[in-house]
């Protein structure tokens, strides 16, 4: 059974940093396309970042410099480091796989998700 556990949501203050983690069992991780949503309410889910297996990164642009996005295939974990937090970060985030995706993830479909993490940045 494919599952991805999300963790380390919560509430922090304008300039603040959080980490969310996603550990993942069920599949061979270090071959999945592995990426972070957010979702406010009454907007579209969108991809804040991606690691594809052969480390390639990419981030949506509002948060080039801020947000990083990390795996370790041995503890079959994926992380988003987020600095320098600002209230429009403030959403649900979820860890979502693409098992069958190719090496550098071009056009993944994700269609294994984690549970969603609150994400509040505010004053």
């Amino acid at each position: 059974e494919v599952q991805l556990m999300a963790s380390g949501g919560g509430s922090v203050q304008p300039g603040g940093s959080l980490r969310l983690s996603c550990a993942a069992s069920g599949y061979k991780f270090s071959s999945a396309c592995m990426a972070w949503f957010r979702q406010v309410p009454g907007k579209a889910r969108e991809r804040v970042a991606l690691n594809a297996p052969l480390d390639i990164t990419r981030y949506r642009e509002p948060v080039k410099g801020r947000f990083t996005i990390s795996r370790d295939n041995a503890k079959n974990t994926l992380w988003l480091q987020m600095n320098s937090l600002k209230p429009e970060d403030t959403a649900m985030y979820y860890c979502a796989a693409d098992r069958v995706g190719d090496a550098y993830c071009f056009n993944p479909s994700f269609t294994d998700w984690g549970q969603g993490n609150q994400v509040t940045v505010s004053s």
